[in-house]
């Protein structure tokens, strides 16, 4: 398969001639693509790398003022940082200025310039790397993916007649109350060919058309939808039958692109069938039913059959 059936895309680059380092031009998006590991271990190592490295500066900045007890300062001497007496305390205080916990404890004197101007350069890098987390994870949070996880397909597709016409349906279903605004349905037929120059073509696509009745743009996808392409000369299914379609060498992708109502945000859902799973003279079990209480009840346990 070059798609999976719950969307994955089965395909590795090699050879690529661009270095790795292009990615980090694209940060946010790199960031983004990265799973929930890679992105905490990347959040922790920037926080605690900051806290420990400003904390360096501190103990510097104290050092070189000699504010630290091994140089035993003079009663009247003020220090650039009260309280810093060493290099844990002074990660202390880098971790108290950055994250604004403000204990009172330690605190900066006006008696360094050097040490002002840290603590305004800390404090920004401290907005900055939260702005940047609190952004990153909301993001992928709200990402249209997950969305798309609570559409389904049916495992199988059917071809049979429909209003007196050869079609291939599939079943679609959104598990969610909430509606994919302005929804598209879409396939691409993948399949191996040769020109007539004997050029092997791998992947070749070729466009499939599908339909529901009410129209294949703005679904009222509130229930599960059949959709259906129609088995004519002009398709690609028209010169297969029932004894040879398990013979052929084909992969029918179908996509299915909307918009979140919640989020405005666009998703796409996709999936696959190969001829296994192409079930010829079939079609699919009702599953939409009335209730005695005026509802309309859909039973999933018969998506699939």
């Amino acid at each position: 398969r070059l798609v999976s059936k719950d969307g994955r895309c089965n395909i590795e680059f090699g050879n690529v001639e661009q270095s790795r380092f292009v990615f980090l031009i694209d940060i946010w998006t790199t960031i983004l693509d990265l799973k929930w590991r890679y992105k905490m271990t990347i959040f922790i190592s920037a926080f605690l790398g900051s806290w420990f490295l400003f904390g360096l500066l501190w103990y510097i900045v104290a050092y070189v003022h000699k504010d630290l007890p091994e140089f035993h300062p003079s009663i009247n001497h003020t220090p650039c940082v009260d309280n810093i007496n060493g290099l844990t305390s002074a990660f202390l205080f880098s971790l108290e200025t950055q994250v604004t916990i403000g204990y009172g404890f330690r605190c900066v004197t006006e008696q360094c310039a050097t040490a002002i101007f840290l603590l305004i350069f800390q404090s920004i890098l401290g907005v900055i790397i939260n702005s940047f987390m609190c952004g990153a994870i909301l993001a992928k949070i709200s990402r249209s993916k997950n969305r798309a996880k609570t559409i389904t397909f049916s495992k199988n597709a059917v071809i049979s007649k429909r209003g007196g016409k050869l079609c291939l349906l599939i079943r679609v279903a959104n598990l969610r109350k909430s509606l994919l605004i302005g929804s598209h349905i879409y396939g691409k037929l993948l399949k191996t060919t040769i020109t007539p120059e004997g050029e092997t073509i791998i992947l070749d696509q070729v466009n499939i058309e599908f339909v529901v009745d009410a129209g294949n743009e703005n679904l009222f996808f509130i229930s599960p939808l059949t959709i259906y392409h129609i088995i004519d000369q002009k398709s690609p299914f028209f010169h297969m039958a029932a004894e040879t379609i398990l013979q052929q060498d084909f992969e029918l992708v179908v996509f299915l692109d909307g918009t979140v109502e919640a989020t405005s945000a666009t998703c796409q859902v996709r999936t696959s069938y190969i001829p296994e799973e192409v079930l010829w003279g079939y079609r699919f079990a009702p599953i939409v039913s009335k209730t005695k209480e005026g509802k309309y009840r859909v039973d999933f346990q018969n998506f699939s059959k």
